[in-house]
């Protein structure tokens, strides 16, 4: 089973994708965790120069093409490979997240985004997406609190990432894959909605 965790920066994904890998490891499953953009050597490269706030004259399009260019390594190099396997994987972003960032955030048009999407996965489809809502201001407070200075994704601005949330709640409403997560609640209740939603579709015994 192929699983992706998505939802706007700092929404509390990629806590919950390790807590449902360590259940999942409980039971006996093998599980692979890569994020995007990353998880290879190469695609880590790609995603320093992505995240690098110096980096301010990049134009949308090649940060399209550099999200796609270390998606495509990672599919080929690890997703793929772990899945023929009979592996989980689970991945912290993946396509959607370039459907929501460059498509409905930056304005590139999604048609030619689901072509190069679907270039650089593949032809790959999650089995489950989980969406981690939380309204745009809680990324701020979220922010402030744990971490500091943005990258340069983050420095996009308040009006960038309604644009982004907007777009994933239109994803989740086409895509029947979707899960809507209300990411406010505790970690514990969200983990809890998680695994109830995986171990059935996994068919996990004394669950």
């Amino acid at each position: 089973m192929f699983i992706t965790f998505e939802g706007v920066d700092l929404c509390g994904k990629t806590t919950q994708a390790e807590i449902l890998i360590s259940k999942l490891k409980g039971y006996g499953f093998e599980v692979v965790f890569v994020r995007e953009p990353g998880g290879t050597r190469i695609s880590e490269l790609i995603r320093n120069i992505l995240l690098d706030k110096e980096n301010v004259e990049m134009c949308d399009v090649t940060e399209l093409f550099l999200f796609s260019a270390s998606r495509a390594q990672l599919v080929g190099e690890v997703i793929i490979p772990a899945l023929n396997s009979g592996k989980v994987v689970i991945c912290d972003r993946f396509y959607d997240s370039t459907l929501a960032y460059q498509g409905y955030g930056r304005g590139i048009d999604i048609e030619k985004i689901k072509v190069v999407n679907e270039l650089a996965s593949s032809g790959l489809v999650p089995d489950l997406t989980f969406l981690i809502d939380i309204p745009v201001s809680e990324i701020y407070n979220r922010r402030r609190q744990k971490y500091g200075d943005f990258d340069r994704m983050e420095n996009s601005g308040v009006e960038f990432y309604e644009r982004v949330r907007n777009g994933y709640l239109e994803l989740a409403r086409e895509e029947k894959r979707f899960y809507v997560i209300n990411g406010l609640r505790g970690i514990d209740e969200i983990s809890s909605e998680v695994w109830s939603i995986v171990s059935e579709k996994l068919k996990v015994r004394g669950k």
